[in-house]
């Protein structure tokens, strides 16, 4: 499982809700194999070095999305990221969007919940709330 703080994962969702607005909308995950799919507001959930979330609007030149990487599997602070992101996420590189309609509003019912939760299997992926 790999674990968000919730605020982070509200302020990525809203960076690129920003980004969108301010440069023409969301960027495909897919790099245009999809296209139409995944752009709208949500996150891209990446596995590659180390396993974090990044912000899906569009952006300008020179502009950068805002990352947040999970608790499990940041390179600069857990030693063993490599085999956590090899274990959990699979041994390549990756990308899956999540649409902010599947996770928002169990943060707005749950108050209490401090971390998101994202599981993943080979068909699936699942979501729970933590609270630490």
């Amino acid at each position: 499982m790999f674990t968000f703080p919730i605020m982070a994962v509200r302020k990525v969702i809203a960076h690129g809700e920003e980004d969108a607005a301010a440069n023409g909308g969301f960027r495909n995950p897919y790099y245009g194999t999809r296209p139409g799919e995944g752009e709208k507001s949500g996150f891209w959930l990446v596995g590659d070095e180390g396993v974090y979330i990044i912000s899906n609007g569009k952006l300008a030149e020179g502009q950068k999305p805002l990352v947040v990487y999970s608790n499990e599997c940041h390179p600069k602070g857990t030693d063993d990221w490599w085999d956590y992101k090899r274990r959990y996420f699979g041994r390549d590189d990756g990308i899956e969007f999540i649409d902010a309609d599947l996770v928002v509003p169990s943060f707005d019912r749950n108050f209490g919940a401090t971390y998101l939760g994202i599981r993943l299997t080979e068909n699936d992926i699942s979501f729970s709330l933590i609270t630490r």
